[in-house]
């Protein structure tokens, strides 16, 4: 006879809870899975080559006189080998990722067929421009789609990453300074406490001390603290909207109005646009300057194991400063005018060497195309709904950091509720692997105090959100009843037992070497 448990799964009561371990290392369709490295296969190769016609004489010193170094796997045991790895990994195609503020979500297959059709994975940065026309109006059309959702009147797409962008953006406005005059005394960024740590880091980098701002008890910017430090020295702000904690700022016109009477310009961290697309368009807010991620909103997800694309859209003040590349049309088609100092004398110049990542323009004008734009909107509104449903349904047992009032795109909870315990938001979050989900974002944003921000997404159902909620409400059951050891020593089932996560950061091993005395090449 057997009886469900609180996540659904069928239990028998007098099941025994401990295991004998293996005798292999595998865990039934786990396998024990070596380092490439300790294998057998130093002595084959799983490819015959030709034999090179020349005999690199002409290399001189540089001619290789010891081993390469590499295994040799037949393609089986190649196969298997990814195959097994990837089964100790957690991955989107499994289950919900409910990592906050990344909104790693799943990617339709429709944009990577797009993305690898061979009038466009197939083309190179230097072929003659009347041989990439398809390309060049793929662009135009991107940037239309983004000034449009936008309300942005230009947009620089050559960023690869939100930093690459945010980088852009702060170069635009320190240009804008130069040409004015103003650049020598404006020398300050305002940043908020629960800022992504790239901002201030580029703010910094960029040249600009940084000066923190407070934030209110309800997780927004303080306007009158924002006011107090706004004046003549200021370059910018930049305030992620909606912010860290997964809130709207409310305040942001009077954020906007206050900084443009100071002469600053108004940077908008675009990490979290998905909660708004179709709903909001930031050009109608008074901001100038915004990176969008379309890793992030339209398409690829956060991590998703290839390269990003950072776009930044600007305002009718900052776009005579957007660097080169851009896309222009007449007559003739399309044209990349790749030189800035000829066809835009303010352009401050350019971020890489060439037009940026076509594969991720690709698959994120697929991505709003084949959504339309009211099912961008639709985007939008459920990615905000399944993060309330989350916290709805959470609530009663789990503290949100924020309680009145509902959240955006992820949902926000402290570790109050964990208080007399002896469990730690770590703790809770290793027992999560054991059943498992992917941990949520665990201590971020900083200014709450032991963070677990979960964004679903949009593309979960409400099938896997109450799968995922329910694993969540059973763990924290088991918290409060004082199950301990299930989290202390956590997590049990997977792979890996729990690292020195301290010890990992400090002193990881980077370089696999052979053991000593082994015919293993190094």
């Amino acid at each position: 006879m057997s009886t469900m448990n609180t996540v659904g799964r069928p239990t028998t009561p007098n099941a025994v809870s401990e295991k004998p371990a293996t005798l292999t290392g595998g865990r039934g369709l786990l396998q024990n899975e070596a380092l490439i490295f300790e294998g057998d296969g130093w002595g084959k190769t799983g490819v015959d080559l030709p034999k090179p016609k020349t005999d690199g004489a002409d290399l001189g010193d540089l001619v290789r006189k010891d081993p390469i170094g590499l295994p040799g796997l037949s393609e089986p045991e190649a196969m298997r080998h990814y195959v097994r790895l990837s089964q100790k990994n957690h991955a989107i195609d499994l289950a919900i990722y409910p990592l906050g503020s990344c909104t790693m979500k799943h990617n339709p297959r429709l944009n990577e067929k797009m993305a690898r059709l061979p009038g466009f994975s197939d083309i190179h940065p230097l072929q003659p421009q009347s041989t990439v026309q398809g390309a060049l109006e793929l662009m135009d059309t991107l940037s239309h789609w983004l000034t449009t959702l936008t309300g942005m009147p230009a947009v620089a797409l050559s960023p690869k990453a939100g930093a690459h962008g945010e980088l852009c953006g702060l170069m635009a406005i320190r240009a804008a300074h130069e040409a004015s005059g103003e650049h020598a005394k404006r020398r300050k960024v305002l940043v908020p406490t629960s800022a992504h740590g790239t901002n201030p880091a580029t703010a910094a980098f960029v040249g600009y001390s940084v000066v923190e701002v407070a934030q209110t008890d309800d997780g927004r910017v303080d306007v009158a603290d924002l006011a107090s430090k706004l004046g003549d020295d200021v370059a910018a702000i930049m305030v992620t909207n909606p912010n860290t904690c997964g809130l709207f700022e409310r305040d942001i016109l009077e954020i906007s109005r206050l900084t443009h009477e100071a002469g600053a310009y108004f940077y908008c961290d675009g990490a979290n646009f998905n909660a708004i697309v179709g709903r909001v368009r930031p050009g109608d807010l008074g901001v100038d300057a915004m990176h969008i991620n379309l890793h992030k909103t339209f398409s690829t997800p956060h991590g998703g194991g290839g390269p990003g694309a950072g776009p930044v859209v600007l305002s009718e003040a900052l776009a005579p400063f957007a660097p080169a590349p851009w896309v222009v049309s007449d007559g003739d088609g399309f044209k990349l005018l790749e030189r800035a100092e000829e066809d835009a004398a303010q352009a401050f110049g350019r971020l890489c060497a060439f037009q940026g990542q076509m594969g991720m323009y690709v698959r994120a004008l697929s991505y709003m195309m084949s959504h339309g734009s009211d099912g961008l909107r639709q985007v939008a509104e459920d990615a905000v709904l399944n993060a309330n449903y989350i916290k709805a349904r959470l609530s009663d047992l789990m503290s949100a950091a924020f309680p009145d009032g509902p959240c955006m795109h992820e949902a926000l909870f402290d570790d109050e509720w964990l208080k007399g315990t002896d469990i730690t938001t770590l703790d809770f979050a290793k027992a999560m692997i054991d059943e498992g989900f992917h941990p949520m974002t665990m201590y971020f944003p900083l200014v709450v105090h032991g963070a677990m921000l979960v964004e679903p997404t949009e593309t979960e159902s409400k099938a896997e959100l109450d799968r995922f909620i329910e694993a969540m409400r059973a763990l924290a059951g088991a918290a409060k009843a004082g199950d301990v050891d299930r989290f202390k020593g956590a997590p049990f089932h997977a792979p890996l037992r729990r690292l020195d996560e301290t010890r990992a950061a400090r002193s990881p091993v980077l370089r696999w070497t052979a053991p000593e005395g082994s015919n293993q090449a190094a």
